[in-house]
């Protein structure tokens, strides 16, 4: 990817029009990509899905990618939020059974599979990726465990970064395996990896 294509404008927010056709374009990436998958997913045919001239979307988008990015970083601030307030250890769980939930059933979800699969062979959608989403996100998770460490909730044996690709790694590979993700599973997860304060 160019460094042009690295700093184009994200969607504009202008008129009604505007907005509305932008989330056309959003919901057709999104269901497109559910239906072919990554590599068959174009630009012209989410024009035809959303009812918008190609045009409209290389003014707004460089790239299905980017296309792709916009949706996930939107619903995963609707769906699947880092939580906020006071961490306890179930509120940690409940976080990451809330992610298996999204890896495996929300269209979204399907949206981060595809997009951590095609990083691994298009170093511009790796940099991409990392920039607008896994970094982003990764600075939010990582809050959210010192935060507990610091109100004594848990104690975890390993670093911050690496407790989060443990609690994490497995259920996206779960996830891109077409495997089940028992809410045993995590509980076993967070037991082993976060284990509570000693008293």
């Amino acid at each position: 990817m160019s460094a042009e294509n690295a700093h184009a404008p994200r969607a504009r927010s202008g008129s009604r029009r505007d907005e509305t056709a932008r989330l056309a374009v959003l919901h057709a990436a999104d269901d497109l990509l559910a239906e072919h998958g990554f590599a068959a997913l174009t630009v012209e045919a989410i024009a035809r899905r959303a009812g918008v001239a190609k045009q409209t979307i290389y003014r707004w988008w460089p790239s299905k990618t980017e296309i792709l990015l916009d949706t996930l970083i939107e619903d995963s601030a609707k769906r699947l939020p880092v939580p906020v307030d006071r961490p306890t250890t179930e509120s940690i769980r409940a976080y990451l059974r809330a992610f298996a939930r999204f890896v495996t059933r929300d269209p979204a979800g399907k949206v981060l599979l595809a997009l951590i699969a095609q990083a691994q062979h298009d170093p511009g959608t790796a940099e991409r990726f990392r920039q607008r989403y896994l970094d982003p996100r990764r600075s939010q998770e990582r809050d959210l465990l010192a935060r507990a460490v610091d109100a004594g909730e848990i104690s975890p044996a390993l670093g911050p970064d690496a407790t989060l690709d443990a609690l994490l790694g497995p259920i996206v590979y779960r996830a891109l395996t077409g495997a089940s993700i028992p809410r045993g599973f995590v509980d076993t997860l967070v037991d082993d990896l976060l284990r509570p304060a000693p008293a």
